[in-house]
């Protein structure tokens, strides 16, 4: 009986260090930019995909319509891809020449195979 409780909390030991390895975390870069005498911003997201030197599109699309993805505020920003399972990992500001640029930093969980 002794023997049995001692193998049971090895394994039990040993799968709750296991890890997923189904799985790897992805980042995405929100990029928040005030407009010269306005109070709306512009929003960049950048998931780190390649980008064409010449052509190609990498703007943030709809994908229902296949329109330019806009956004009200930041707040709007956020809340999308909260929506898409993307969960915030640190903001920051950074002072360029007179203005700030809001820095946003998310991460998700995505399968291995791609889906």
């Amino acid at each position: 009986m002794k023997k049995l409780f001692i193998a049971a909390l090895l394994f039990i030991s040993i799968t709750t260090f296991a890890q997923d390895t189904t799985k790897v975390e992805q980042y995405c870069k929100m990029l928040a930019t005030g407009r010269l005498l306005s109070n709306k911003v512009t929003i960049d997201i950048d998931f780190g995909e390649e980008r064409k030197l010449f052509g190609g599109d990498t703007r943030l699309k709809d994908e229902e319509t296949g329109k330019l993805k806009k956004f009200n505020s930041v707040t709007d920003a956020m809340n999308y891809l909260g929506s898409q399972g993307w969960m915030l990992v640190n903001a920051f500001p950074m002072a360029e020449g007179s203005s700030s640029v809001y820095h946003f930093y998310f991460k998700k969980l995505f399968r291995k195979d791609g889906n």
